[in-house]
């Protein structure tokens, strides 16, 4: 049967040869550049598929393949490496789903399944590596994410994510004309006609309880200050994480004591996204235990391979602060931007979504 995917999936793949190959993970910065002093040396690949746990082992520059601990085959590191080059190649010149005959040949002799590993969880791959420093060999798991595809969401729209706003009266008048509008910017114009008439949004909760409550459990303030951050997003220019909290920090509504510059709204931010990048979904109750998975591994579009990781947490949350994006999400299918009434109250909701930057 001809395996066919997206870039994204057969990122996967490409990542398992490329690690294979290397021998060795580099972390990466928030620019998601090589931290150069920092390298890991790579002692073993465990990819799940779906007749079972295979063990990809580096053992003397060759990869033993094994499986409930029987080695299956022997191959030497450099054919992983090439078939790594031959698959990137034709990734980068491929679009939409796409079979590729001579991976899926090669694929089938490591024992190689599927394009996506078999999980129920985040982790697409585990790695196990040496760390120089302590001496130690974590067990690390990953989940991929590729920038030879279409960027990925970190925190998926739905009416879970939708913040509620209390419209002031005085734009009663007014409403039916702000509901016509109807530009490719509506949102953003709608509040911007609410402005004009004098009128403010002013956060009431979210819509959904499960969701609030994962956000206090991270952070007690945290539904006010995402609260802000959207509605900064749709009254402003502003679209990247790092810019719209700068400006909230800037307007500093919740009134901390900034006098010694703490980063009140850019920590708290970061702990969320972390959270949200490691298991916390809007409609299901987070506990605060994170999936198998730890972290990220990012194919660049040059082909290098880098890894952001809980282990090294600062370099992961500023990874995922520095490369993160709000978007509008569809308003009809998520019910939101609309002004509406309910008795003798005003009110509108404005919806979070999050994404990366390719």
């Amino acid at each position: 049967m001809t395996i066919k995917g997206n870039k994204g999936e057969w990122s996967e793949i490409y990542a398992l040869y490329k690690i294979l190959g290397d021998k060795s993970l580099h972390p990466g910065n928030e620019k998601i550049e090589q931290i150069q002093q920092v390298v890991y040396p790579v002692v073993s690949v465990l990819r799940m598929e779906s007749d079972g746990l295979f063990e990809y082992s580096i053992d003397q520059d060759i990869v033993i393949i094994s499986s409930n601990q029987v080695e299956l085959l022997r191959i030497p590191v450099s054919e992983f490496a090439q078939q790594a080059q031959n698959l990137f190649t034709i990734i980068k010149a491929s679009q939409n789903s796409f079979a590729i005959p001579e991976i899926e040949e090669f694929m089938a002799k490591v024992h190689c399944k599927a394009l996506k590993a078999d999980s129920s969880t985040k982790t697409d791959i585990t790695i196990v590596v040496h760390d120089e420093k302590t001496n130690q060999t974590p067990v690390l798991g990953f989940s991929i994410k590729s920038q030879l595809g279409s960027p990925s969401t970190l925190l998926n729209a739905g009416r879970t994510t939708n913040f509620k706003y209390r419209v002031s009266p005085g734009i009663l008048p007014y409403v039916k004309d702000i509901n016509a509008i109807a530009t490719r910017s509506k949102i953003k114009d709608r509040i911007s006609k609410i402005t004009e008439h004098n009128g403010t949004l002013k956060f009431i909760c979210t819509e959904k309880t499960v969701f609030s409550n994962n956000l206090i459990l991270i952070d007690s303030a945290l539904p006010q200050i995402l609260a802000e951050i959207v509605y900064m997003f749709f009254s402003s220019n502003l679209s990247r994480v790092s810019d719209l909290v700068q400006a909230v920090e800037e307007s500093n509504p919740l009134n901390y004591d900034v006098s010694s510059n703490h980063p009140f709204y850019s920590y708290k931010i970061k702990k969320l996204l972390t959270d949200a990048a490691l298991g916390m979904m809007p409609a299901k109750v987070w506990t605060g235990n994170y999936d198998a998975t730890g972290g990220f591994l990012i194919v660049k579009e040059d082909g290098d391979v880098l890894c952001y990781h809980i282990y090294n947490r600062n370099e992961f949350e500023d990874y995922l602060f520095a490369n993160t994006k709000l978007e509008t999400a569809s308003s009809s299918k998520h019910h939101f931007g609309t002004v509406y009434q309910d008795g003798d109250q005003l009110f509108m909701s404005l919806n979070l979504q999050i994404r990366f930057i390719k």
